[in-house]
């Protein structure tokens, strides 16, 4: 796990409350937001140059969130996926370097070498996994709650224009609120065309008082999206077929999933046991898919935050997929997911 051991304050925390902090620290060099619940012993790290990635959360000391690194500037110097990336502006795999938007074909272009391939060749989690373009426009604290606002100016950049030619702003901010992280996604669309979603959060998840393999799962969802050999959705869905919870044990599970439960505020919960820890993440109303991903041999799970299914843009063209979502010109799509810690 990350350690902050060097770090050192640049100036006084910019939000202070009794219980709640927000401030910019330096972690091996590189800027830092800290936000901090002292009543529940809740601290989250932020690293905006890299992905505005919440790379460390810890209750009581323990490590939510997974990293296989010891140091920020590992991560600085050789970006993996861990702790909270977003993958946007399409989540998940293209199946090749072409996709449909508003009746239009749009081809990628490789050349540029600003997104990555998954082995079969496809084109993977978009283009802002690692960005160092967001601006930090707001750090507080209140006695409700600390948070931290940054904004990404997607349309400024030529090179993601390119890819994806739908100028929009997306905005996120990170909430700490009676030991809770909210996390909440709001994107502008400035063009003068829908601008079709397609993005997520490829979020990574632990527990240290059991081994993965001891761990159970909670499924919120009553079907799961039925995939090709090169994990590409054929359009087709299956009834969930889980224990619930699920035993980790000898199960490899990496499944998308669709027509999620949902309470009556239209959150649907997912979650992961161990023997007293549990860590629940709630999906708000516009996160319309879930893929949970818990590897066997790896010591974290995955609830990912969804909107629309792998290769949405596409599938929908096709016909296969009717439950696109989209924002009208001079639009503003917002929605929100939380992590909960409990028995740490």
């Amino acid at each position: 796990m990350i350690s902050i051991a060097i770090a050192v304050l640049l100036m006084p925390p910019m939000g202070l409350s009794m219980n709640y902090s927000a401030g910019r620290i330096s972690v091996d060099g590189i800027e830092v937001i800290r936000l901090s619940d002292t009543r529940n012993e809740t601290e989250i790290l932020i690293v905006p140059s890299i992905g505005n990635n919440a790379f460390e959360m810890k209750v009581k000391g323990k490590h939510i969130l997974w990293s296989p690194y010891g140091s920020l500037r590992e991560f600085r110097d050789k970006p993996v996926q861990l702790g909270n990336p977003l993958l946007a502006p399409w989540a998940n795999r293209i199946d090749g370097d072409t996709y449909w938007a508003n009746g239009r074909q749009y081809h990628l272009n490789p050349d540029l070498k600003n997104f990555r391939y998954d082995g079969n060749h496809n084109p993977i989690h978009g283009l802002l996994a690692y960005s160092s373009g967001w601006e930090v426009t707001s750090v507080r604290a209140d006695n409700e709650s600390a948070s931290v606002t940054s904004r990404l100016d997607f349309w400024r950049y030529p090179d993601w224009m390119a890819q994806f030619p739908f100028a929009h702003e997306i905005t996120m901010t990170y909430r700490l609120r009676n030991g809770q992280l909210e996390v909440e996604t709001s994107i502008e669309n400035l063009s003068t065309e829908p601008m079709p979603l397609s993005l997520g959060y490829h979020t990574y998840y632990r527990l240290d008082d059991s081994p993965r393999d001891d761990w159970r799962v909670h499924v919120a969802a009553r079907e799961t999206v039925a995939v090709s050999r090169s994990l590409i959705p054929t359009g087709m869905t299956e009834p969930v077929n889980l224990a619930d919870p699920q035993p980790l044990r000898d199960f490899n599970l990496d499944a998308g999933f669709v027509n999620l439960i949902r309470d009556a505020a239209g959150r649907a919960e997912f979650r992961v046991l161990g023997r007293k820890q549990k860590i629940s993440v709630l999906f708000g109303p516009k996160f319309d898919v879930a893929i949970v991903f818990a590897p066997p041999g790896r010591d974290f799970i995955c609830f990912e935050p969804m909107v629309g299914i792998t290769n949405a843009f596409n599938l929908a063209h096709a016909g296969l997929y009717k439950e696109l979502q989209s924002i009208p010109p001079r639009g503003i799509w917002k929605e929100s997911f939380w992590i909960i810690p409990e028995g740490f």
